[in-house]
């Protein structure tokens, strides 16, 4: 057996709407057509799928609260860092720049789970 591509990761998420607002709106994800029967959103990043799954009462508990990127994660890259921290702050998100000193910042999404942003 050999593994040939990665495909996607599944989070899990409690409200649609908030998370679409966040994914969607703050990150500029591009959404893509879904064909199952639970609640969720699909999006195409390139080649790689990230799926957010409804299921109420979920949260992501941080297993290292004080440096969010030592904790399970998704990150994507993006052109311009200053401007995505700009928009997550107005919107009402903490960020936390990355310990290493790299251009990158972790946020959480509106269920807790860690989402590193690094610069390009």
């Amino acid at each position: 057996m050999q593994v040939t591509r990665y495909l996607h990761t599944a989070i899990l998420v409690s409200d649609l709407e908030r998370s679409e607002r966040f994914y969607s709106e703050i990150l500029g994800l591009p959404k893509v057509d879904r064909s199952m029967k639970f609640p969720g959103i699909w999006y195409q990043i390139g080649e790689f799928q990230l799926h957010l799954i409804q299921l109420e009462g979920t949260e992501e508990a941080l297993d290292n609260p004080e440096k969010w990127g030592r904790n399970r994660h998704i990150a994507f890259a993006v052109r311009d860092l200053s401007d995505i921290r700009q928009a997550l702050m107005d919107a009402g998100y903490p960020v936390q720049a990355s310990a290493s000193g790299r251009a990158a910042l972790f946020v959480r999404d509106p269920d807790g789970n860690v989402v590193e942003l690094s610069g390009t």
